[in-house]
């Protein structure tokens, strides 16, 4: 109960932030909709893509990009709930809540779970906002996304976390993230095929092919379709715990100790 009773505060406060941050919802359905809206049509052309193979199921360019924008959410927001706990670290309050007499990979864990939870509905939220412009995905799908949905989003919360354990002022933070977001979203299967991508460079395409951000959109892509990608989901999962470890040693009290000692 005690653990539970952790989880569903962290929860509430990050929810509660949330609603007194009306900007940062309207700024994560801005982007993606600018993309979907104005910039598809560019690339389409210049791409020279109607139907996308081997994805036969997708009749437009815009219906392709769909999941590459809900992972773009969920980039975003994993970076920004990042930002948050630097501001937390700096102000004292990331201290105290990982003073609690709980583990701290649980505490982090918990973190991870609140900004996920955001994304998701914004993600959503974005979907509905698709629809209502006649880019709409199989009924289902929007119900049998939300477990990719959650995978991707604690992964890509899990990297920002593990970052905001190195990141020591707020000040160098946003340079971090725009050094980590644009690589990740542009080298991935986010607006483009990787086929594609090899018509230009094999090993553009390689870089795109071990980007753990591509494995997320596929993952989403899939599961909106309802369809399962084994390796994708692999890849997500093995991706997250790798960066929940970097986040896990970066925060280690005793580390921390040491290298303020030295």
């Amino acid at each position: 109960m005690t653990w539970l009773t952790a989880l569903l505060a962290i929860v509430a406060r990050e929810a509660l932030r949330f609603v007194h941050q009306r900007e940062r919802f309207l700024a994560a359905l801005v982007r993606p909709l600018v993309w979907l809206l104005v910039f598809a049509a560019g690339f389409r052309a210049a791409l020279g893509l109607s139907i996308i193979p081997p994805y036969q199921t997708y009749i437009t360019y815009e219906t392709y990009i769909v999941p590459g924008l809900c992972g773009m959410i969920l980039l975003f927001n994993g970076m920004q709930s990042s930002l948050s706990l630097v501001y937390d670290r700096e102000m004292g309050s990331m201290r105290l809540l990982l003073t609690a007499p709980l583990p701290r990979w649980w505490l982090l864990t918990a973190k991870l779970v609140a900004s996920t939870a955001i994304s998701i509905l914004q993600v959503y939220a974005f979907l509905a906002i698709a629809w209502a412009f006649d880019i709409d995905m199989p009924a289902w799908g929007y119900v049998a996304v939300l477990p990719a949905l959650a995978v991707s989003g604690m992964m890509l919360g899990a990297l920002g976390l593990a970052l905001s354990s190195f990141v020591k002022q707020l000040e160098n933070f946003a340079g971090v993230m725009n050094f980590v977001i644009f690589p990740m979203f542009f080298l991935s299967s986010a607006l483009y095929p990787l086929w594609k991508m090899a018509e230009s460079s094999d090993l553009l395409r390689d870089i795109c092919a071990v980007n753990p951000f591509t494995h997320a959109v596929e993952l989403i892509r899939f599961a909106l379709y309802l369809e399962f990608n084994a390796a994708a989901l692999g890849w997500t999962c093995l991706a997250t715990a790798v960066f929940m470890g970097l986040a896990l040693w970066g925060y280690d009290p005793a580390r921390g100790l040491v290298r303020r000692k030295g």
